[in-house]
Protein backbone atom coordinates (compact mmCIF):
# COMPACT_ATOMS: atom_id res chain seq x y z
CA UNK A 1 0.00 0.00 0.00
CA UNK A 2 1.52 3.32 -0.99
CA UNK A 3 0.80 7.00 -1.22
CA UNK A 4 2.07 9.76 -3.45
CA UNK A 5 5.46 9.99 -1.75
CA UNK A 6 5.20 13.73 -1.11
CA UNK A 7 8.45 15.41 -0.09
CA UNK A 8 6.58 16.78 2.91
CA UNK A 9 5.39 13.39 4.12
CA UNK A 10 8.14 12.73 6.70
CA UNK A 11 7.79 16.08 8.42
CA UNK A 12 4.00 15.76 8.10
CA UNK A 13 4.03 12.47 9.96
CA UNK A 14 6.22 13.94 12.69
CA UNK A 15 3.69 16.74 13.19
CA UNK A 16 0.64 14.49 13.03
CA UNK A 17 0.51 14.14 16.83
CA UNK A 18 -0.11 17.90 17.04
CA UNK A 19 -3.17 17.57 14.85
CA UNK A 20 -4.85 14.17 15.28
CA UNK A 21 -6.02 12.65 18.55
CA UNK A 22 -3.79 9.61 18.00
CA UNK A 23 -4.64 8.16 21.42
CA UNK A 24 -8.27 7.79 20.36
CA UNK A 25 -7.49 7.14 16.70
CA UNK A 26 -4.28 5.06 16.25
CA UNK A 27 -4.05 5.42 12.48
CA UNK A 28 -1.26 2.87 12.02
CA UNK A 29 -3.00 0.14 14.04
CA UNK A 30 -4.24 -2.64 11.75
CA UNK A 31 -7.11 -3.65 14.02
CA UNK A 32 -8.34 -0.05 14.17
CA UNK A 33 -8.11 0.24 10.38
CA UNK A 34 -10.14 -2.95 9.93
CA UNK A 35 -12.77 -1.71 12.37
CA UNK A 36 -13.13 1.57 10.47
CA UNK A 37 -13.31 -0.24 7.11
CA UNK A 38 -16.05 -2.57 8.42
CA UNK A 39 -18.11 0.41 9.62
CA UNK A 40 -17.73 2.23 6.30
CA UNK A 41 -18.56 -0.90 4.29
CA UNK A 42 -21.69 -1.55 6.33
CA UNK A 43 -23.21 1.91 6.51
CA UNK A 44 -21.55 3.83 3.68
CA UNK A 45 -20.35 6.46 6.13
CA UNK A 46 -17.69 6.69 8.83
CA UNK A 47 -17.69 9.54 11.37
CA UNK A 48 -14.70 9.96 13.67
CA UNK A 49 -15.65 12.64 16.25
CA UNK A 50 -12.82 14.74 17.63
CA UNK A 51 -10.39 13.38 15.06
CA UNK A 52 -8.60 16.73 14.94
CA UNK A 53 -7.68 18.13 18.33
CA UNK A 54 -9.46 21.31 19.53
CA UNK A 55 -6.24 23.38 19.52
CA UNK A 56 -5.61 22.46 15.87
CA UNK A 57 -9.23 23.15 14.88
CA UNK A 58 -8.99 26.59 16.49
CA UNK A 59 -5.95 27.45 14.38
CA UNK A 60 -7.63 26.22 11.20
CA UNK A 61 -10.74 28.26 12.05
CA UNK A 62 -8.59 31.36 12.40
CA UNK A 63 -7.00 30.67 9.01
CA UNK A 64 -10.45 30.26 7.50
CA UNK A 65 -11.66 33.59 8.85
CA UNK A 66 -8.47 35.35 7.72
CA UNK A 67 -8.69 34.05 4.16
CA UNK A 68 -12.47 34.11 3.69
CA UNK A 69 -12.22 37.35 1.70
CA UNK A 70 -10.38 35.36 -1.00
CA UNK A 71 -13.24 32.87 -1.41
CA UNK A 72 -14.96 32.43 -4.75
CA UNK A 73 -18.73 32.27 -4.32
CA UNK A 74 -21.08 30.33 -6.54
CA UNK A 75 -24.80 29.69 -6.68
CA UNK A 76 -25.77 27.01 -9.15
CA UNK A 77 -28.78 25.07 -10.39
CA UNK A 78 -28.41 21.36 -11.05
CA UNK A 79 -30.32 18.09 -10.94
CA UNK A 80 -29.56 15.41 -8.35
CA UNK A 81 -27.55 13.40 -10.88
CA UNK A 82 -25.25 16.36 -11.70
CA UNK A 83 -25.87 15.68 -15.40
CA UNK A 84 -27.40 17.65 -18.28
CA UNK A 85 -31.20 17.44 -18.28
CA UNK A 86 -32.91 14.71 -20.28
CA UNK A 87 -35.14 16.53 -22.78
CA UNK A 88 -37.22 13.40 -23.34
CA UNK A 89 -38.59 13.83 -19.80
CA UNK A 90 -40.66 16.64 -18.30
CA UNK A 91 -39.07 19.50 -16.42
CA UNK A 92 -40.55 18.37 -13.11
CA UNK A 93 -39.42 14.75 -13.56
CA UNK A 94 -36.97 13.68 -10.80
CA UNK A 95 -34.27 13.36 -13.47
CA UNK A 96 -34.62 17.05 -14.36
CA UNK A 97 -35.80 18.66 -11.13
CA UNK A 98 -33.83 21.85 -10.46
CA UNK A 99 -31.82 21.94 -7.23
CA UNK A 100 -29.93 24.92 -5.77
CA UNK A 101 -26.45 24.84 -4.23
CA UNK A 102 -24.49 27.84 -3.00
CA UNK A 103 -21.15 28.25 -1.22
CA UNK A 104 -17.83 30.02 -1.06
CA UNK A 105 -14.53 28.23 -1.56
CA UNK A 106 -10.81 28.77 -1.16
CA UNK A 107 -8.44 26.39 -2.89
CA UNK A 108 -5.21 24.52 -2.24
CA UNK A 109 -2.96 27.38 -3.34
CA UNK A 110 -4.76 29.72 -0.92
CA UNK A 111 -4.12 27.49 2.11
CA UNK A 112 -1.18 28.86 4.18
CA UNK A 113 2.03 26.88 3.75
CA UNK A 114 2.24 26.28 7.51
CA UNK A 115 -1.40 25.15 7.81
CA UNK A 116 -2.22 21.94 9.64
CA UNK A 117 -4.50 21.15 6.69
CA UNK A 118 -1.48 20.72 4.41
CA UNK A 119 0.35 18.73 7.09
CA UNK A 120 -2.57 16.34 7.45
CA UNK A 121 -3.22 16.04 3.72
CA UNK A 122 0.44 15.27 2.94
CA UNK A 123 0.95 12.79 5.79
CA UNK A 124 1.84 9.30 4.58
CA UNK A 125 0.43 7.80 7.76
CA UNK A 126 -2.91 9.52 7.15
CA UNK A 127 -2.99 8.40 3.52
CA UNK A 128 -2.09 4.82 4.44
CA UNK A 129 -4.99 4.85 6.90
CA UNK A 130 -7.34 6.16 4.23
CA UNK A 131 -6.13 3.54 1.74
CA UNK A 132 -6.83 0.75 4.21
CA UNK A 133 -10.30 2.02 5.10
CA UNK A 134 -11.31 2.87 1.52
CA UNK A 135 -9.73 -0.31 0.11
CA UNK A 136 -7.57 1.64 -2.33
CA UNK A 137 -3.99 0.79 -3.32
CA UNK A 138 -2.81 4.39 -3.30
CA UNK A 139 -4.07 7.97 -3.07
CA UNK A 140 -2.56 10.92 -4.93
CA UNK A 141 -2.97 14.67 -4.85
CA UNK A 142 -4.53 16.49 -7.80
CA UNK A 143 -2.16 17.58 -10.53
CA UNK A 144 -3.66 21.07 -10.64
CA UNK A 145 -2.92 23.64 -7.90
CA UNK A 146 -6.54 24.17 -6.81
CA UNK A 147 -8.40 20.93 -6.21
CA UNK A 148 -6.65 18.90 -3.49
CA UNK A 149 -7.81 20.91 -0.46
CA UNK A 150 -10.95 23.04 -0.61
CA UNK A 151 -12.29 25.02 2.34
CA UNK A 152 -16.01 25.63 1.87
CA UNK A 153 -17.97 28.46 3.47
CA UNK A 154 -21.75 28.37 3.90
CA UNK A 155 -23.17 31.58 5.38
CA UNK A 156 -26.77 32.14 6.45
CA UNK A 157 -29.12 30.66 3.82
CA UNK A 158 -26.45 28.87 1.81
CA UNK A 159 -26.81 25.13 1.25
CA UNK A 160 -25.68 22.08 -0.66
CA UNK A 161 -28.71 20.73 -2.51
CA UNK A 162 -29.69 17.08 -2.97
CA UNK A 163 -27.31 15.20 -5.25
CA UNK A 164 -25.30 12.06 -5.91
CA UNK A 165 -21.50 12.22 -6.07
CA UNK A 166 -19.57 11.30 -9.19
CA UNK A 167 -16.64 10.02 -7.12
CA UNK A 168 -16.71 6.81 -5.12
CA UNK A 169 -15.73 8.47 -1.83
CA UNK A 170 -15.51 11.86 -0.14
CA UNK A 171 -13.32 12.89 2.81
CA UNK A 172 -14.38 15.93 4.82
CA UNK A 173 -13.48 17.69 8.05
CA UNK A 174 -15.88 20.03 9.85
CA UNK A 175 -14.02 23.16 10.93
CA UNK A 176 -16.81 25.42 12.20
CA UNK A 177 -20.38 24.50 13.06
CA UNK A 178 -23.16 27.07 12.53
CA UNK A 179 -25.68 28.10 15.18
CA UNK A 180 -28.35 26.07 13.39
CA UNK A 181 -28.97 24.34 10.07
CA UNK A 182 -26.10 22.93 8.07
CA UNK A 183 -27.33 19.39 8.76
CA UNK A 184 -25.97 16.53 6.64
CA UNK A 185 -28.88 14.37 5.42
CA UNK A 186 -28.63 11.26 3.27
CA UNK A 187 -30.52 8.26 1.93
CA UNK A 188 -28.28 5.22 1.54
CA UNK A 189 -28.43 3.26 -1.73
CA UNK A 190 -31.01 5.52 -3.33
CA UNK A 191 -29.80 4.32 -6.74
CA UNK A 192 -27.45 1.75 -8.29
CA UNK A 193 -25.12 3.58 -10.67
CA UNK A 194 -23.23 0.41 -11.66
CA UNK A 195 -26.48 -1.11 -12.89
CA UNK A 196 -27.70 2.22 -14.33
CA UNK A 197 -30.77 2.01 -12.09
CA UNK A 198 -31.66 5.62 -11.22
CA UNK A 199 -34.64 4.78 -8.97
CA UNK A 200 -36.75 7.78 -9.98
CA UNK A 201 -39.69 6.89 -7.68
CA UNK A 202 -37.53 7.02 -4.54
CA UNK A 203 -35.70 10.14 -5.73
CA UNK A 204 -39.08 11.83 -6.22
CA UNK A 205 -40.15 10.88 -2.70
CA UNK A 206 -36.95 12.33 -1.28
CA UNK A 207 -37.29 15.58 -3.23
CA UNK A 208 -40.96 15.89 -2.22
CA UNK A 209 -40.12 15.37 1.44
CA UNK A 210 -42.07 12.10 1.57
CA UNK A 211 -39.07 9.92 2.51
CA UNK A 212 -37.32 10.72 5.78
CA UNK A 213 -33.54 10.81 5.34
CA UNK A 214 -30.91 9.75 7.82
CA UNK A 215 -28.92 12.54 9.48
CA UNK A 216 -25.37 12.75 10.77
CA UNK A 217 -24.49 14.51 14.00
CA UNK A 218 -21.18 16.13 13.11
CA UNK A 219 -19.24 18.34 15.50
CA UNK A 220 -16.16 20.48 14.90
CA UNK A 221 -13.06 18.35 14.43
CA UNK A 222 -14.94 15.33 13.07
CA UNK A 223 -13.50 13.47 10.09
CA UNK A 224 -16.15 11.99 7.79
CA UNK A 225 -15.65 9.40 5.07
CA UNK A 226 -18.73 9.05 2.89
CA UNK A 227 -19.63 6.97 -0.14
CA UNK A 228 -22.01 9.26 -2.00
CA UNK A 229 -22.12 7.82 -5.51
CA UNK A 230 -25.31 5.88 -4.78
CA UNK A 231 -26.39 7.59 -1.54
CA UNK A 232 -28.37 10.76 -2.20
CA UNK A 233 -27.39 13.54 0.19
CA UNK A 234 -27.52 17.23 0.97
CA UNK A 235 -26.54 19.82 3.59
CA UNK A 236 -29.49 21.93 4.77
CA UNK A 237 -29.25 25.75 4.68
CA UNK A 238 -27.07 27.39 7.31
CA UNK A 239 -29.05 29.41 9.86
CA UNK A 240 -27.58 32.29 11.85
CA UNK A 241 -24.51 34.50 11.75
CA UNK A 242 -21.86 31.79 12.21
CA UNK A 243 -20.57 30.56 8.86
CA UNK A 244 -20.29 26.81 8.43
CA UNK A 245 -16.74 25.88 7.41
CA UNK A 246 -15.96 22.46 5.97
CA UNK A 247 -12.76 21.16 4.42
CA UNK A 248 -12.82 18.68 1.55
CA UNK A 249 -9.65 16.58 1.32
CA UNK A 250 -9.67 15.33 -2.27
CA UNK A 251 -7.47 12.53 -3.55
CA UNK A 252 -7.23 10.55 -6.78
CA UNK A 253 -6.56 6.84 -7.10
CA UNK A 254 -4.15 7.50 -10.00
CA UNK A 255 -1.32 10.04 -10.29
CA UNK A 256 -1.24 13.06 -12.58
CA UNK A 257 -4.98 13.74 -12.70
CA UNK A 258 -6.24 17.32 -12.73
CA UNK A 259 -9.78 18.60 -12.42
CA UNK A 260 -10.97 19.63 -15.87
CA UNK A 261 -10.52 23.27 -16.89
CA UNK A 262 -14.28 23.73 -17.26
CA UNK A 263 -14.89 22.38 -13.76
CA UNK A 264 -12.15 24.57 -12.28
CA UNK A 265 -13.59 27.64 -13.98
CA UNK A 266 -17.06 26.78 -12.68
CA UNK A 267 -16.11 25.90 -9.10
CA UNK A 268 -13.18 28.27 -8.52
CA UNK A 269 -13.54 31.04 -11.09
CA UNK A 270 -10.00 30.46 -12.37
CA UNK A 271 -7.72 27.72 -13.71
CA UNK A 272 -4.73 28.07 -11.42
CA UNK A 273 -2.26 30.35 -9.76
CA UNK A 274 -1.99 33.57 -11.75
Amino acid sequence: MSSSGSSNSISSDNELNNIVDVAQYPLANSAFRKQCKAMLDESGVLVLPGFVQPSAIQLIQQEGVTHQSQAFYTSSKHNVYIQPNDDSLSGDHPRNRSITSSKGCITTDQIPAESYLLTLYNSDEFRHFLCAVLDEQALFEYADPLSSINLHYAADGQELGWHFDNSSFAITLLIQKPKAGGVFEYVKDARSSDKNEMNYPLVKQILDGEHKPSTLEIEEGALVLFRGRDSMHRVTPTEGDITRMLVVLAYNTKPGIALSESARQTFYGRLGTS
